[in-house]
């Protein structure tokens, strides 16, 4: 991982918040690798905490599918197969359909494009190395699309699986990681939603998530 390491000694404050949030980003950024163990003794260590309240992060984490137990009962670091990644994309993309309907559906469509346009401009700005910045605002941009639509279950949907993605696009590599973070295949998504037809705007999300999975396990 380039820049600073995730794991790091919390302050003395919402520990357990500190901790989820600190796990979740070694894991969605390949610092903890995919499979490896996770010792309860040696996390709480190095992130300062008691093992109490690491353990109730870890369970926030294996909820939200990050970690996984094994056979014998330790937590390892989710390691996702083709077949899961691509259920994954699966449900995303209905997700994403579903935003991109609903806002070629709107009255206020220019508000709604000037919007995206904006969130597509700082993943444009936002060139590394390191790739992290670029690849939240990748991420930044789809969550954008799914709030732009007012309708709090599908945001929250989406959210549930954002860790899950993060964690397909670092262990894909960054080079395949970059290719999916291409300026006009993402305007193809804005513009498609500019025309106000719900059917094109559909159709727009799912090409660019077949192309995504393509390229994540090609």
């Amino acid at each position: 991982m380039t820049g600073e390491q995730a794991i790091l000694g919390l302050r003395r404050t919402t520990l357990r918040e500190q901790a989820i949030d600190s796990l979740r980003r070694a894991i969605t950024t390949g610092e903890l690798e995919p499979g490896s163990h996770v010792s309860e003794v040696d996390m709480a260590a190095r992130l300062q905490i008691s093992r109490g309240t690491l353990r109730e992060a870890m369970r926030v984490l294996q909820n939200e599918g990050l970690l996984t137990s094994s056979a014998r009962g330790r937590l390892l670091v989710r390691q996702m197969s083709d077949t899961e990644l691509r259920d994954l994309f699966t449900v995303r993309t209905a997700l994403e359909a579903l935003a991109a309907q609903t806002l070629a559906s709107r009255d206020d469509l220019d508000t709604v494009t000037g919007e995206l346009r904006a969130a597509l401009a700082r993943m444009d700005a936002a060139s590394g190395p390191p790739w992290e910045p670029r690849m939240q605002a990748d991420l930044d941009f789809h969550r954008r699309m799914c709030e732009l639509t007012g309708n709090d279950t599908l945001v929250r949907a989406w959210t549930a699986l954002e860790g899950s993605i993060q964690m397909s696009i670092a262990a894909s590599g960054v080079e395949r990681a970059v290719r999916n973070m291409d300026v006009p295949r993402h305007l193809e998504i804005i513009d498609a939603i500019a025309s106000g037809d719900p059917d094109t705007a559909a159709r727009a999300v799912r090409a660019h998530m077949t192309t995504a999975v393509s390229v994540l396990i090609d």
